[in-house]
């Protein structure tokens, strides 16, 4: 039965917020069958690919046999995704609280590090949805969310916005984190890097 208008809207709406606790509960499960820090990147991968396939109109995905499917075949290569800017990450973290402790001439390196972190932190929201958008090798995940970050402020504000706000709701209400707190993030983050590859698209085709 097809329903349009008003209803038709709220139905669609209800379908989605289902889908997206379901993709959510997946989320932690498969987290936890890889033993959290071996599950983790590759259900995250497996979430994106599906949200990117639920934004791109294909209502009808398979969310348990596409999510299956893509925490197999990308398991080892989105761990090495993750744990590469794990890795990053914490070394930039060890460089900032060294530097904040220390005077003189190192100290004035602390700024410099504190802008890369956050150039860092930034780059990190584009990473998935960059490695489930396009067939590229990791280094160039990682290089081309980098360039796309830097070229989409307004993406990247929007990321920005969204992650906060999805952190006040889950805070003000924590009986959503295990329902809904991986697949609204990944909403978001894959929301708003379409406007950055629609741009990118539309470069390429011009050039």
């Amino acid at each position: 039965m097809q329903m349009n208008g008003v209803l038709g809207g709220f139905y669609r709406l209800c379908e989605w917020v289902m889908k997206l606790a379901y993709i959510n509960i997946l989320w932690i499960f498969f987290s936890i069958l890889g033993l959290v820090v071996l599950g983790l990147f590759p259900a995250t991968t497996a979430m994106f690919a599906i949200v990117r396939k639920m934004l791109m109109g294909e209502d009808d995905v398979p969310v348990f046999k596409t999510f299956w499917a893509t925490y197999k075949i990308d398991f080892i290569k989105s761990n090495l995704l993750g744990l590469t800017m794990v890795v990053a990450g914490y070394i930039l973290y060890i460089d900032l609280a060294f530097l904040r402790t220390t005077a003189g001439l190192l100290n004035l390196l602390y700024y410099p590090t504190l802008m890369v972190s956050l150039g860092f932190i930034l780059t990190a929201f584009y990473v998935f949805p960059t490695y489930v958008h396009f067939d590229i090798k990791l280094l160039q995940v990682i290089k081309n969310a980098f360039i796309i970050m830097l070229m989409n402020p307004i993406s990247t504000i929007l990321m920005v916005m969204g992650s906060i706000a999805i952190f006040f709701l889950m805070t003000t209400i924590p009986g959503l984190i295990p329902i809904f707190s991986g697949s609204f993030l990944a909403i978001v983050l894959m929301w708003s890097s379409f406007f950055a590859f629609s741009k990118i698209k539309q470069n390429q085709e011009a050039a």
